[in-house]
């Protein structure tokens, strides 16, 4: 094993630019009740972070971020990159806009051009995928020209580029996008001493299968049973993050390209969600983000089994809870903070504090999936000229879907927005949830497992 270990380090290579070794975090902008950028960085630094990642190029929180010495990830939008690949005096422009009026007081470390591009499949979107690498040498150009070398640019990519991931040395690239964006990708980022930007979530795996998966090899629990050995390497895991962490260096490595370094771009776990997305609780994201921690500042650096002693830096997600992305309800609850500032468990992102030094966390309730009826009401607080533009969309959408509401039928209650728009919901939700509707109506709607039913008024469901 030791001789494996020794050409797998080899193989693998241990080479990675020198950066902090605390955690970073992905500053997310989709609420309407988020504190201004000025209260969001003090409250990066109160968690003592080493880095921010921002989704753009955000001119006010560029400005704010001079002098904190936290080193900063900005980023191309996806609509722009097909016009910067094709033309270098639009990434000369991007570069003097975004990054010349900031840079070097505002330690810019990482230009990421578009995010997680190759999981958007639409014939605009596959024809982007062959916009990516030549946006990226565009962009990299534009700063050499002004001699601004110790920024890296690169892309994160979920973990959806794979189209084999188990066990670990069978990973590989999807074909559509292994030959004609992977390698020239491969290439750029060996060529320039980049890093490939990596968005993982052992949540997501785990939640499709929780009976398949243990729980505590997803939150990288230290001493995790059972623990798995990969028959094509004999290499042992103890976590599902370093598994899937080498499928990606095993990918890698079928392309020839053993020793570019790994950066985690995006990883977390939810503390809430819809009812039947199971493990969403405070419990299991302080765990895995705690234990997280701990395993990537730990020194000397621990890597992973196909590249040990290898360290790996990471951005968590995310900084906030996020009430405006839209999607399942775990979508909006991934943040370390509410939005009002107060955390959501306690953290240290530089890892000085031991797992077990925090308080106590609330125990979780719903780490198996449940069983019964579900439905989508009117959030609590929600305001009433919104429920009605939500209740207004259900039912002219919903196709019949609030006829128990008109006057005379068994729902019809002219005073009450709020039952309107909850029968609303939980009718359309019920209708609709096959063809892919979620309870959401742009925020305003939560699940519930108490049945609103009221006499003659039966509120359709939806069971799990």
């Amino acid at each position: 094993m030791g001789l494996l270990c020794f050409l797998l380090t080899h193989l693998f290579g241990l080479s990675s630019a020198k950066l902090s070794s605390k955690i970073g975090v992905n500053y997310g902008q989709l609420g309407n009740n988020l504190p201004s950028p000025h209260e969001s960085i003090e409250l990066i630094k109160s968690l003592n972070a080493g880095g921010v990642k921002l989704y753009d190029a955000n001119p006010e929180i560029l400005r704010l971020l001079k002098g904190t010495n936290l080193q900063v990830s900005i980023m191309v939008p996806n609509h722009e990159i097909s016009i910067i690949a094709s033309n270098q005096s639009r990434a000369d422009e991007w570069v003097q806009n975004n990054v010349l009026p900031y840079y070097p007081q505002t330690m810019i470390r990482f230009l990421l051009v578009g995010n997680e591009v190759l999981s958007y499949n639409s014939d605009q979107d596959r024809r982007m995928w062959l916009d990516l690498v030549p946006a990226m040498s565009n962009i990299r150009s534009s700063l050499r020209a002004l001699n601004i070398r110790n920024i890296k640019v690169g892309t994160p990519l979920a973990m959806d580029v794979l189209q084999s991931t188990f066990p670990p040395s069978d990973g590989a690239f999807r074909s559509d996008i292994s030959g004609s964006v992977i390698l020239p990708m491969l290439q750029f980022l060996n060529r320039t001493k980049s890093f490939f930007f990596i968005d993982v979530y052992p949540y997501f795996p785990w939640s499709a299968n929780p009976a398949a998966i243990d729980l505590h090899f997803a939150l990288l629990e230290r001493n995790s049973t059972p623990q798995y050995e990969d028959p094509g390497t004999g290499l042992v895991y103890a976590n599902l993050l370093d598994q899937m962490l080498d499928s990606l260096l095993f990918a890698m490595a079928k392309l020839g390209f053993s020793d570019i370094p790994i950066l985690i771009a995006e990883t977390g776990w939810p503390t809430a969600g819809d009812i039947e997305q199971p493990g969403a609780n405070i419990f299991n994201a302080a765990t895995y983000n705690r234990n997280l921690i701990q395993k990537l500042t730990a020194k000397p650096p621990i890597g992973t089994p196909a590249r040990p002693g290898t360290a790996i830096p990471a951005f968590l997600f995310a900084l906030f809870d996020e009430n405006q992305k839209t999607g399942p309800g775990i979508e909006r609850h991934w943040g370390l903070l509410r939005p009002d500032g107060t955390p959501v468990y306690e953290i240290d992102l530089a890892g000085r504090r031991p797992v077990k030094g925090y308080r106590p966390l609330p125990e979780p309730e719903n780490n198996g999936p449940y069983r019964g009826e579900v439905w989508c009401v009117a959030a609590k607080g929600a305001a009433p000229e919104e429920l009605r533009s939500a209740l207004r969309y259900a039912c002219e959408e919903g196709d019949g879907a609030c006829e128990a509401l008109e006057p005379g039928r068994e729902c019809y209650e002219a005073f009450s927005v709020s039952r309107r728009a909850s029968y609303a919901f939980s009718s359309y939700w019920a209708k609709f949830r096959s063809r892919g509707a979620s309870c959401y109506f742009n925020g305003v709607a939560q699940q519930t497992t108490r049945d609103p039913s009221r006499g003659s008024c039966k509120f359709p469901s939806v069971t799990l």
